[in-house]
C-alpha cells in the first residue's frame, strides 16, 4: 500500500426511527458483538490504520464502552460528533431542525479528523472482508498523484428485506467503470416475485433485481470534503426552511458528478451484505453471523480476535 494506512469513518449517528432502538450497538455476534465489531475486524486485517466514529451528540460515551470492552486497543479509533449547528460560514442554525443533516454532513462531519484516504460504511451493515481490501488495494494502486475516489456495488435483489419496503441508491455506471449517475430509490419491494420503488418524485418505477446499488461503501481521498461543503451550502440554500429534509451523500457526490468535479470508480462487491433497518432483520442476520463464525470467517469471541491482530 503507497502511503500511510487509510482510516475507516464509520456512520454511526443514525435514528433509526423504523428499528426502534440503537441498532449501531444491537449485540448479534455470539458474543454479544454488534456488526459495528465485524467492520472494524475486516477493516484492520485489510489494512486500515485508524477508525473515526461519527456519532450522535451525547452518545460518545456509550460507544467507547463499547469499543473498549470488545475492540480493545487493536486499532486508534477517534470519535466525532455529528452536530446540528455544524454549517458552513455565514450559515445558521433553523430553529425547527432537531432532526441531523444526513449521510452528505455525517461524512463532513470527520473532515477534522482525516487526513489521507478514508473509506466511508455504515455501523449497522455488514458489507464482508472484501469489501474493505478491494477499497485498501485501491487506495494502493494509484500511481501518477492521488486515486480515484470509488464506491463498492452490491446487486440489487441480495440487499432487499421481505419485511418492507427499503430505500436504495441506484449507480449507474460508463463503459470505463465510473459512475455516471446516482438515484436514490425508495420503498422498494419483492411482491409476487417482481420488484419496484418509487422516485422522490413518487414516479413508480419496476426493477429486475440486477441493478447495482450503494450501500454506502466508499473510498475517498479528501478532495471530496470540498465538494460535499460546496453541495451542502446549495442545499441549504434550497431546503433549510424543510425540517425533514437531509443531505443524503448520494445527492452530494450526484451535483459534483454532473458538473465533473469527482470521479468515482466502481468496484464490484464479491461478498454478501448484510443489514438491519427492521426489528425481524435481527435473526436473520444474527443467523447470518453465526454461519459465518460456524465457516471460520470470524473467530467465536470477536475479542479475542482482536487481541491477535
Amino acid at each position: 500500500m503507497i502511503g500511510a494506512p487509510p482510516t475507516l469513518v464509520i456512520l454511526a449517528a443514525g435514528l433509526a426511527s423504523r428499528y426502534g432502538g440503537l441498532k449501531q450497538l444491537e449485540p448479534v455476534g455470539p458474543r454479544r458483538e454488534a456488526l459495528l465489531d465485524y467492520n472494524l475486524y475486516d477493516a484492520v486485517r485489510a489494512g486500515f490504520g485508524s477508525v473515526v466514529l461519527v456519532v450522535s451528540p451525547g452518545l460518545d460515551k456509550l460507544f467507547r464502552q463499547h469499543i473498549a470492552d470488545v475492540v480493545g486497543d487493536a486499532v486508534l479509533v477517534r470519535y466525532v460528533s455529528q452536530e446540528l449547528d455544524d454549517l458552513p460560514e455565514n450559515q445558521t442554525l433553523p430553529p425547527a431542525r432537531k432532526k441531523p443533516w444526513g449521510t452528505g454532513h455525517a461524512v463532513l462531519a470527520a473532515r477534522h479528523a482525516v487526513t489521507g484516504p478514508f473509506a466511508v460504511s455504515n455501523a449497522d451493515d455488514l458489507y464482508g472482508a472484501s469489501s474493505y481490501r478491494q477499497l485498501a488495494a485501491h487506495f494502493g494502486s494509484g500511481e501518477d498523484g492521488e486515486p480515484t475516489h470509488a464506491l463498492v456495488g452490491y446487486p440489487l435483489r441480495k440487499t432487499l428485506s421481505p419485511f418492507g419496503g427499503l430505500s436504495r441508491c441506484i449507480v449507474e455506471r460508463d463503459e470505463a467503470g465510473y459512475v455516471v449517475q446516482l438515484t436514490e430509490l425508495e420503498s422498494i419491494c419483492k411482491v409476487e416475485g417482481r420488484i419496484s420503488g418509487t422516485t422522490v418524485e413518487g414516479d413508480r418505477v419496476e426493477l429486475t433485481g440486477d441493478e447495482l446499488v450503494s450501500m454506502n461503501a466508499w473510498g475517498f481521498t479528501p478532495t471530496v470534503f470540498t465538494e460535499l461543503e460546496r453541495q451542502f451550502s446549495v442545499f441549504l440554500r434550497d431546503c433549510a426552511d424543510d425540517a425533514s429534509a437531509e443531505f443524503l451523500l448520494s445527492a452530494g457526490l450526484n451535483g459534483s458528478i454532473g458538473r465533473g468535479a469527482l470521479q468515482i470508480t466502481v468496484l464490484q462487491a464479491r461478498d454478501q451484505w448484510f443489514g438491519m433497518t427492521f426489528p425481524e432483520d435481527r435473526d436473520r442476520v444474527r443467523q447470518a453471523i453465526a454461519n459465518l463464525v460456524a465457516q471460520g470467517v470470524y473467530p467465536e469471541d470477536l475479542r479475542e480476535g482482536f487481541n491477535q491482530l
